[in-house]
């Protein structure tokens, strides 16, 4: 647990193991315990990774970010933090939701240096307006465990998740809705309104193992826009997880487990050749 000063933010992490970086960056709103609670099963027994999660500006921890007023910058942090961290070094980088727009500007800038990307429900399309997103939809529900809830626990649960059960409400609050409580709401609100960068991504072929997961009833970011990137990324598994909406790293935890441990398989085969 530690604090890493850059000229943009003094950004908060935390690093586990040793061996080949892994940068861990969660989504707009929440804090590193979203990517720690879906990710960190997945090392237990897994040597060889440090995995590093940071708190994005305006979010968890991390402070000092007052200068930042667009996307560009919150990107602009995240790449100073890198280079203090990690300077000069290679590195697998793992995105969820508009932690995967991040992902995606990091590639952009410094291609070279990174080894594979992950991608869990990617923000791809910044204007809400034009994103192509599906009906929403509460498919496995458990009547008995609704009950338990309040209205507004209960409203607020079925407004975002396909599975409506305890496990699934646990670990929402657990590693989502803690996060979200800190979050600093009027600098979110700030940064909603220049979401976009002002440059172009995707522009180049990026040739290194990834993965592109998306859930099938996400109504928040959605699953059709990703098929946009297909010839940008030819390494990339493609895989849109039914009953699976914008917390698909809780509602199909096993198959985020299978995929991101072939992910890392890939990754492992190439350097080995």
């Amino acid at each position: 647990m530690s604090y890493c000063k850059v000229e943009k933010a003094n950004i908060y992490y935390e690093e586990i193991g040793s061996g080949m970086p892994i940068l861990m960056i969660h989504g707009f709103s929440p804090d590193l315990r979203l990517m720690k609670g879906c990710m960190e099963p997945i090392f237990q027994e897994r040597d060889g990774y440090r995995r590093i999660y940071i708190d994005l500006p305006g979010m968890g921890q991390t402070k000092d970010y007052d200068t930042i007023q667009n996307s560009d910058g919150m990107l602009e942090a995240v790449i100073q933090f890198i280079e203090t961290i990690l300077p000069n070094e290679a590195f697998l980088i793992a995105g969820e939701s508009y932690g995967g727009y991040i992902t995606r500007g990091v590639i952009a800038k410094m291609p070279e240096r990174v080894m594979g990307a992950a991608f869990i429900c990617p923000m791809i399309i910044p204007d809400k307006n034009i994103r192509t997103l599906p009906e929403h939809a509460n498919i496995e529900i458990d009547e008995e465990f609704l009950a338990t809830l309040t209205e507004e626990e209960r409203e607020d649960f079925k407004g975002i998740h396909v599975k409506l059960d305890e496990y699934t409400w646990r670990r929402y609050n657990e590693e989502v809705v803690v996060g979200m409580k800190i979050a600093d709401s009027a600098f979110l609100e700030k940064i909603s309104q220049a979401y976009g960068f002002t440059f172009q991504i995707d522009q180049e072929v990026f040739q290194k193992p990834s993965v592109f997961l998306a859930g099938r009833q996400d109504h928040i970011t959605g699953f059709k826009d990703v098929y946009d990137l297909l010839d940008k990324y030819p390494r990339a598994t493609f895989s849109i997880l039914d009953s699976a909406g914008h917390n698909l790293q809780i509602e199909q935890n096993k198959l985020i487990n299978v995929h991101i441990t072939d992910w890392l398989e890939r990754f492992l085969m190439g350097v080995k050749k």
